[in-house]
């Protein structure tokens, strides 16, 4: 990012808020982000706004439409106030700031309330048609990338994945996934790859809004489905998914949609998830920081369930 890190030229910002919302910041309400910096105003005219800073994307533009359009029908997100606009070298959106609300529902309900709220976003999402380019996806979703190697490209980062070796289980682990999701295909429906708790907020069991509509792609169903599964969280945010949380998940999804997965879509959607962790499992392993997205023992039962058999001993 041109913008390096959280040093977003005040200056700048005030002019393009003038430009593009009509009115100069008051106050800032905080500031955050890693891919994106993103500043929370308070503007003269009163408005709180979040406006968000991230290197130029023709997916962007995509994003935003979509955030736009499930605003529009009534899903809880914050309502975007500009397009994707040049903020110099990069590119800048502002949405009206929502406050508030707990990081987690309770957690006897949160595998239902997740999933709920994934299948209520699924099903108003428009079709990968009526938007422009989604592509590529963000690379913790990019599973059948074409780059050489195993591993795409991490965003914001120069590091290579693929030239830095094993640990050999997880290289493993998300080769048997990524061939998996390769060996069948349905028809892609757009959403969120990035189910995070910390992108979510809720009212008791509740859902008050999500975040982070960067990360919408268009994917088959049962893939998307998968990614969520694996990464949400049900006691604390800094714990991802258990493979029961995972399979409650599942069975709450298929129950809020009204349909079961086929046995191929339900392989898929464990397969997609081991993906998305063993994809963040590498990454923390070449940086040097401690492998929490994913260990060898869960792998090996998430791999069985995607019916690829499982690691190499």
């Amino acid at each position: 990012m041109s913008s390096s890190g959280h040093a977003v030229d005040p200056t700048h910002l005030a002019q393009w808020c003038v430009e593009h919302l009509g009115s100069p910041p008051a106050d800032e309400i905080f500031r955050s982000g890693y891919l994106s910096v993103v500043v929370g105003l308070r503007l003269v005219d009163g408005r709180e706004v979040v406006v968000k800073v991230r290197p130029d994307s023709a997916r962007i533009a995509a994003c935003v439409d979509v955030q736009w359009r499930m605003f529009q029908a009534g899903y809880p997100c914050p309502q975007p106030l500009t397009g994707a606009e040049p903020f110099g070298e990069d590119v800048a959106t502002a949405e009206a700031y929502v406050p508030g609300g707990a990081t987690l529902p309770s957690a006897d309900h949160a595998p239902r309330a997740f999933a709920d709220a994934f299948a209520r976003l699924i099903s108003l999402a428009p079709g990968p048609a009526e938007v422009s380019t989604l592509d590529p996806a963000p690379s913790w979703a990019a599973w059948n990338h074409a780059e050489d190697g195993l591993w795409p490209c991490p965003e914001g980062s120069d590091v290579n994945l693929n030239e830095v070796a094993g640990p050999e289980w997880i290289d493993d682990a998300g080769r048997r996934a990524r061939d998996r999701l390769r060996a069948s295909e349905s028809e892609a429906v757009i959403g969120h790859c990035d189910w995070l708790a910390g992108n979510l907020r809720w009212n008791g069991d509740g859902l008050l809004v999500v975040h982070d509509w960067d990360s919408m792609t268009a994917d088959s169903e049962a893939v998307l489905v998968g990614f969520a599964a694996a990464l949400y969280s049900t006691v604390n945010v800094d714990e991802l998914a258990t493979v029961e949380d995972t399979e409650r998940f599942l069975a709450a999804y298929c129950h809020a949609r009204g349909r079961e997965f086929s046995a191929d879509e339900l392989e898929r959607s464990w397969a997609a998830g081991v993906w998305t962790r063993a994809y963040d499992a590498k990454y923390q392993h070449v940086v040097g920081q401690p492998i929490t997205s994913l260990s060898e023992s869960e792998a090996r039962e998430r791999l069985r369930r995607s019916g690829t058999g499982s690691l190499r001993s």
